[in-house]
């Protein structure tokens, strides 16, 4: 569910929840992409017989690929209106809980921690987890960092 708001209102998020954000499917098509733009091919992600017998019973995802969607799975969950840049300003910590299986969805939610001003525009704290489909852990955790210029 996206949460829309303008610049001048980005404040009034603190503290509130956003999310949950559309499903994205994790498919082995999607693994292989990402094992050929980061030159990672560890069977466990590319390997679906192999994996079969390794740890996690199947292929599962890059923790970087799961991580990277937050990109799509942000977007789907706020939309500030009165903005001319969006930039994904960085991030303050990153755990991988448990593993993605190739087959199952992942989608987020966040936490408005913070808004502060910054030269030209805003920058929220986000706490943002990624929960996949079938797992009592969250996926991924964060604490993300974004700005919006006006």
């Amino acid at each position: 569910m996206t949460t829309t708001v303008t610049y001048a209102d980005l404040a009034t998020l603190i503290g509130s929840e956003l999310g949950p954000s559309e499903w994205i499917d994790i498919t082995q098509e999607r693994v292989n992409t990402f094992a050929d733009a980061t030159d990672d091919h560890q069977w466990i992600h590319t390997d679906p017989e192999r994996a079969k017998d390794g740890p996690f019973g199947g292929p599962i995802a890059h923790g970087f690929l799961s991580l990277s969607l937050l990109i799509p799975l942000w977007e789907s969950l706020l939309d500030v209106e009165g903005v001319t840049t969006k930039v994904n300003y960085g991030l303050d910590k990153v755990r991988f809980v448990s593993p993605v299986r190739v087959g199952s969805r992942v989608r987020a939610t966040a936490t408005v921690v913070e808004v502060t001003e910054v030269a030209g525009g805003a920058q929220l704290t986000i706490d943002i987890t990624i929960d996949a489909e079938g797992n009592s852990k969250p996926a991924v955790v964060a604490r993300s960092l974004q700005r919006f210029y006006a």
